[in-house]
């Protein structure tokens, strides 16, 4: 049986959010599930989350804010994944102080 990315991401929020009684109750907090694919989906309800709760805070629209973070996210992704194929290509940013032996 074939299953469709969608419905894996939202099954695998459904599985995360069995913790949420715990992080309510116990540690008196929220709680958002990230949940986030080998193919580079990401789950729909960390993003609205995210994307309503920039717009409160800087006063844009929330379309503008999903689509800043949609962008920025894939972006981010491409940028990993060319990090991780042809790996790093700048300066180091650690000094190792050399052994002599």
């Amino acid at each position: 049986a074939v299953v469709s990315t969608q419905s894996t991401g939202i099954n695998h929020e459904k599985e995360k959010k069995k913790y949420i009684h715990r992080v309510t109750e116990v540690e008196k907090s929220s709680f958002t599930p990230f949940v986030m694919s080998i193919t580079g989906g990401l789950g729909t309800e960390f993003l609205k989350q995210l994307a309503t709760k920039k717009a409160q805070k800087t006063g844009h629209s929330y379309a503008e804010c999903i689509r800043y973070l949609r962008i920025h996210q894939s972006f981010s992704m491409v940028r990993s994944i060319t990090c991780s194929i042809r790996g790093y290509r700048g300066k180091s940013k650690r000094d190792y102080p050399s052994t002599n032996l």
